[in-house]
């Protein structure tokens, strides 16, 4: 079993075979953001670890000397960080039992390969976005551990600052990987005809099976924010721009202290927007391209809250934008409000006054839903079915009880946007667990027929890479079964 369909397998997958192994591009795309740390220089000369490479070898009582197991380009792959892929594998509740640490050195040279190839394609990625998730991931760390001097301790690293510039590698990194796979893959699609081809040829005599589908729909209430408090915060915001512009003031102090974007805050509020990707809002993004150097913005208002901008500098397609939001208070006589208001709605879907699709399209406040009756779109498919196996747990703790078309009791729920909000949810429809039919089921083969389409054209483009990419693969790793021709 290759480390493709092993890993699948640790995810629950309900559909696995030689055509899907694209995915686990993506579930590898999952873990760019881990903290697993590497080193960059290149130094062929350092001893290489002896172990057992075809075991499961992570008995720490053998002294292992770290060095240098490969150069793929620009970068190295050392024994430890094969230590550290168990570490992070065990950490996401994977079974490591018959991972290898060839399968897994093979992944570490696949990562390794992209990301060399994304620098010399002139890929780039949001810095500022990779020290923000830094920030996040630390602090999830601390919540767990309990201290910075027990993450030091645990990583072996002698300051914090340090702990950062080898996070801050080797997030770039993996970032860099994802990228190029991304651009690998961005423009292939598949036709009706070879979608029909690759189900006569891989699936119509050994269709694979689909889970328990179910079809979700939900009426969001969202609490009301008096005018009042609205224009408190407007109000404030205008006297942070004036404060700035006529007594000197920092906005960038002003950012850290007082806004309420907590990605943002450590930074001052900065963030670097690209004309060509769009990463914020819309709303957001009119404004900060609309503004000068060293220009502040009137408040106006998202989804998030109201907003000032300071546009910093403009360099190219790039703006190095700072940003204060302010979110209005909810009041609490709006949080009963909504409260009653969801519970008479409840009342006439129960007592058959309306049926859930008509109180949805009439009473709603989530607009990505009423529309349809409330239901809800997987943003995994874009249908509605909802697999139940890879249901978002949240979701699945939320309609695990209910039957098909019982009303839920009121839920009350949050988001960024809305920190407060009240549901009602239904089950509309279910599908039991089945064989893939192809008329049933097209549009979950299409997506296997894309996938490996996408599977073949990355395979295509590793071999392609390898061949003309400086690769040394040292010591005992040389004698690893490898699915590409890293021995060279």
């Amino acid at each position: 079993m290759t480390l493709r369909k092993m890993l699948l397998k640790t995810i629950n997958l309900k559909y696995i075979n030689n055509n899907t192994r694209i995915l686990i591009t993506l579930i590898f795309s999952l873990f760019i953001l881990k903290p697993i740390f590497s080193q960059e220089i290149i130094d062929e000369n350092k001893s290489l670890a002896k172990s057992s490479l075809t075991t499961n070898d992570n008995d720490n009582s053998k002294i292992k000397i770290d060095g240098v197991t490969a150069v793929i380009g620009d970068y190295v792959v050392l024994d430890s960080d094969i230590d550290k892929e168990y570490i992070q594998l065990k950490a996401r509740g994977a079974s490591t039992d018959e991972i290898t640490r060839c399968q897994l050195f093979g992944k570490l040279l696949e990562d390794k390969l992209y990301a060399h190839h994304a620098i010399q394609d002139s890929i780039t990625v949001n810095e500022l976005e990779i020290r923000s998730n830094i920030d996040q991931q630390i602090d999830a760390f601390l919540a767990q551990i309990g201290s910075m001097e027990k993450l030091l301790e645990y990583y072996k690293m002698d300051s914090e600052q340090s702990l950062r510039d080898e996070m801050f590698k080797i997030n770039k990194s993996g970032k860099l990987a994802m990228e190029m796979q991304r651009k690998i893959i961005e423009e292939i699609e598949v036709t009706p005809e070879e979608v029909r081809l690759f189900y006569n040829r891989q699936l119509k005599d050994d269709p694979p099976f689909f889970g328990t589908e179910l079809k979700v729909a939900q009426i969001v209430v969202v609490p009301q924010i008096p005018d009042a408090e609205n224009e408190k915060v407007i109000k404030r915001l205008k006297e942070f721009k004036a404060d700035v512009i006529e007594n000197g003031a920092s906005f960038t102090a002003k950012a850290t202290f007082y806004s309420d974007d907590t990605a943002s805050r450590k930074t001052g509020g900065k963030y670097t927007l690209n004309k060509k990707r769009p990463q914020m809002v819309k709303e957001f993004r009119e404004v900060a391209f609309s503004l000068q150097e060293g220009e502040i913005s009137e408040p106006f208002k998202t989804d998030f809250g109201y907003h000032i901008i300071l546009l910093d500098k403009i360099r190219g397609q790039e703006y190095d934008v700072r940003h204060i939001l302010l979110r209005p208070k909810i009041t609490q006589e709006a949080i009963n409000e909504a409260k009653g208001k969801i519970d008479k709605i409840r009342t006439h879907i129960v007592n058959e006054e309306m049926t859930f699709s008509e109180a949805a399209r009439e009473f709603s406040d989530e607009k990505e839903t009423k529309f349809s009756g409330g239901q809800m779109i997987n943003p995994l498919t874009q249908d509605y079915n909802f697999e139940l196996t890879k249901m978002d747990p949240d979701l699945y703790a939320q309609i695990q009880d209910l039957k098909d078309h019982e009303i839920s009791l009121v839920l009350k729920d949050g988001d960024r946007v809305n920190p407060v909000k009240f549901k009602l949810i239904t089950v509309t429809d279910r599908i039991d667990e089945h064989k893939a039919d192809f008329a049933r089921d097209y549009l979950k083969i299409k997506e296997l027929a894309e996938q490996d389409k996408q599977f073949k054209a990355i395979e295509k483009w590793q071999n392609e890479k390898i061949s003309d990419t400086y690769i040394k693969i040292n010591g005992d790793y040389r004698s690893c079964d490898f699915n590409a021709n890293w021995i060279k």
